[in-house]
């Protein structure tokens, strides 16, 4: 399920404040009136709104739920589209994000037995539903009915045909690219700071078919590149690439079962340790084989800069190291691929990744008190070494406290002048400062 996310608004008349910020007037609750869903027209959808009101003292403004009304992307724009799994069933999701005093909520819901779609959350507004601010203000959030844990059999193909024409909708209105920079999992959002790692979730975890899916949304993988090539996308035979992940919350292995995720190590052994991510383990520590334990496995679809081949393994660029995957011959777990890859720039030792591209200070108004500025994750890119990404990530912070707009600056997205661009530094697509890198189209 999402994790709890507050940081909130009230609006929707856009005007034009000092330094060019966008300023959003309140308006009338969401519910007041029944809206037309926002979903394409091989589908039929309901409009079923999560909740939106105050669920305390009315005193203490931060108290209040589930999401915040915004006008984007006139305010802030709509750059990725998120895919959750609920853990809980569709019914009980639809009473949670109704329930102010749970704080959470997604735009979007997908059942799992015939791929219905209940929308909850008009897409100009912001959902609670990434555990990362930047990202929740900057996406789509669309939650489906399942349990990671219990393996592929909530992931049925009427939800990826939903799932999948919902996505191409979004994609389209909102200009958003079909590919696993922009159409990302829960899994794939970053922290907002290095000691937030540990809290990131994991779903729809490692029995989502990446590549079903992505070819369903029409976007499959096929080499578009010569063989042996820099930049590949890993892409095994869900059902053939059979593989036994731990759930480490209830100590108990999972059943073998085929999995769009592929085991990392640090050398090119099945015998040597699992990858470490930074964020998660300390110097030292060994990754596991833990079910969210995903520094140490790359996912189908996602892609990766070789920086190493050996007779049955390559290495490719990860989390600032080499980690190793198994690559048979004749197996298709990896795909030549061209595409934009991140560099340091010459003369750049390594290079700050963070979770947010927020203004810098002095992109806010002298008298506003409440500034977010992004701080570095636990990973950097080192010179000679390079990561997919380049799109241009907006920067930008929408300051929401409240749910009546009664604060100075309140309900105000503040853009910001520095330039950032994606970056998939390991499992999470994360961002990079423009001025600190080179973008390199790769054949």
């Amino acid at each position: 399920m999402t994790s709890p996310h507050r940081t909130r608004l009230a609006l929707a008349l856009t005007a034009t404040g000092a330094f060019g910020l966008a300023l959003l007037a309140p308006t009338s609750p969401a519910g007041a009136q029944q809206p037309a869903t926002e979903c394409p027209r091989v589908l039929s959808c309901d409009w079923v709104p999560a909740a939106y009101q105050q669920n305390g003292d009315p005193a203490n403004k931060q108290a209040y739920g589930n999401y915040d009304i915004a006008d984007r992307p006139s305010t802030n724009p709509v750059k990725y589209i998120v895919l959750h799994d609920t853990e809980e069933d569709y019914a009980g999701t639809i009473r949670i994000f109704q329930d102010p005093r749970r704080a959470v909520s997604a735009h979007y819901v997908v059942r799992s037995s015939d791929g219905h779609v209940a929308q909850m959350v008009k897409t100009k507004d912001v959902a609670w539903q990434a555990g990362n601010w930047y990202v929740n203000t900057h996406s789509i959030g669309i939650e489906q009915e399942g349990v990671a844990v219990e393996g592929a059999t909530w992931y049925t193909p009427q939800m990826y045909r939903s799932t999948a024409a919902l996505v191409r909708y979004l994609a389209a209105k909102y200009d958003i690219p079909l590919d696993r920079q922009h159409i990302i999992g829960h899994e794939n959002v970053p922290p907002t700071t290095a000691g937030g790692t540990k809290n990131m979730h994991w779903d729809p975890g490692p029995y989502w078919d990446w590549n079903r899916f992505m070819a369903v949304l029409g976007a499959p993988t096929h080499p578009t590149a010569r063989p042996g090539s820099q930049l590949v996308t890993i892409s095994p035979a869900f059902t053939a690439n059979q593989q036994v992940f731990r759930d480490c919350e209830k100590n108990t292995d999972l059943p073998l079962q085929g999995s769009s995720a592929v085991p990392l190590h640090t050398e090119p052994s099945t015998t040597a340790p699992l990858f470490p991510d930074p964020g998660l383990h300390p110097p030292g520590q060994s990754g596991t084989n833990c079910v969210n334990d995903w520094g140490s496995k790359i996912s189908a679809t996602q892609q990766a800069v070789v920086a190493e081949r050996r007779p049955g393994w390559t290495a490719i660029w990860w989390y600032g190291q080499k980690a190793w995957l198994r690559t048979p011959g004749h197996s298709r777990t990896t795909t030549p691929t061209a595409g934009q890859v991140v560099r340091p720039k010459p003369g750049v030792a390594q290079v700050p990744v963070y979770g947010v591209a927020y203004p810098d200070r002095a992109d806010y108004p002298a008298d506003f008190t409440a500034p977010r500025v992004g701080a570095p994750l636990p990973y950097t890119i080192k010179a000679g070494q390079s990561y997919p990404g380049g799109g241009e990530a907006p920067s930008g912070y929408f300051y929401a406290p409240t749910i009546d707009s009664s604060l100075r600056y309140d309900h105000t997205y503040f853009p910001g002048t520095a330039k950032y661009v994606t970056v998939q530094i390991g499992h999470r697509v994360a961002v990079v400062r423009a001025a600190d890198v080179d973008v390199v189209r790769v054949r």
